[in-house]
């Protein structure tokens, strides 16, 4: 009675056993609940094949843009295809080097690395994250906690892609911080698709220095520049013994010499000649006049020794 029992747990045993190896396998670690868009080299992914789980592993795509797996002859191509796609690859490859009879095989986006999109410039924090899912420009200065005070007029979105020929083509896109943040303009709000770097440039700055108040520098703070005498009310004006004639220092695209342009600041400033434009890394100098403060000079010591006389007049002879 004994030795029956014992023969039916180990049949009962067995069942199970059996029943158990045509269950799916379980996967080498927790897949991500990841969007599926195209592989790219260095995502890591979860494999596994139904009925075969000397095959479940994760496996990250390589640099080539290719995978391998235990027992095959040839690496699969991943880069560029839909997880569904490169299940149907696996499974055929399976087949046709005679490894497995009708597998069913599943890819699971693990972790995305090869959609880099990087914010930088002015921003309050500069970023680069993975675009995992659909992103916008707006997503991604977010992400970079917006921008900063001192962020110009522009948002420069550059991409890269692959060319007809095989060669890498890069494109700057434009976009208007005014249209995108105050009139929320949705043309102005492209989705990013991952390989992107989103630059946001400083302000322009003009400097002043010389006989003014408040020397210093200044934002531009629109592509138009900004002016001579819009300079010189953000300077709080002119110091007394000002020249007539002031100087810009502007530089030549692409040297590192400075050209200097003699302006006519007194006509400027009675309205006779017209208000000058400025750009960004312009220097505005005024110098003093050192002939009108000699004279200044002169006329104060006359003035004090003419009040030291008794009369208060000086007479020549």
């Amino acid at each position: 009675m004994r030795n029956i029992l014992l023969a039916a747990v180990v049949i009962f045993c067995a069942r199970i056993a059996a029943a158990q190896t045509y269950l799916p396998q379980p996967m080498i670690g927790a897949a991500a609940n990841l969007p599926f868009q195209e592989i790219g080299a260095n995502d890591l992914l979860a494999i596994s094949v139904y009925d075969a789980p000397e095959f479940a592993r994760t496996i990250r795509v390589g640099a080539s843009g290719d995978i391998l797996l235990p027992m095959m002859r040839r690496k699969i191509r991943a880069v560029g295809l839909m997880p569904d796609a490169l299940e149907a690859n696996i499974a055929a490859v399976l087949e046709s080097e005679h490894i497995l009879v009708d597998p069913r095989v599943t890819v699971t986006i693990v972790e995305y690395n090869s959609r880099p999109i990087s914010v930088i410039g002015a921003v309050h924090k500069p970023v680069t994250f993975q675009a995992a899912g659909p992103v916008t420009l707006i997503d991604a200065i977010t992400r970079a906690e917006g921008l900063s005070s001192d962020a110009g007029s522009e948002i420069l979105i550059t991409r890269t892609r692959m060319g007809d020929n095989g060669l890498p083509v890069t494109k700057v896109e434009r976009i208007s911080v005014k249209g995108l943040i105050e009139q929320a303009d949705p043309e102005l709000n492209p989705p990013l698709y991952g390989g992107e770097q989103v630059r946001v440039p400083e302000l322009g700055k003009v400097f002043v220095l010389g006989n003014v108040r408040k020397p210093g520098a200044f934002h531009v703070e629109d592509a138009s520049g900004t002016s001579v005498l819009r300079l010189l009310a953000l300077t709080e004006g002119l110091m007394p013994y000002t020249g007539p004639q002031a100087f810009i220092y502007r530089r030549v695209p692409g040297s590192p010499v400075l050209t200097e342009v003699p302006i006519e600041l007194g006509r400027i400033m009675e309205r006779k000649a017209p208000d000058l434009p400025l750009a960004a890394n312009d220097i505005l100098y005024i110098p003093e006049s050192k002939g009108k403060r000699l004279a200044a000079s002169v006329l104060d010591r006359l003035s004090g020794f003419g009040s030291s006389t008794a009369t208060g007049l000086i007479v020549w002879r």
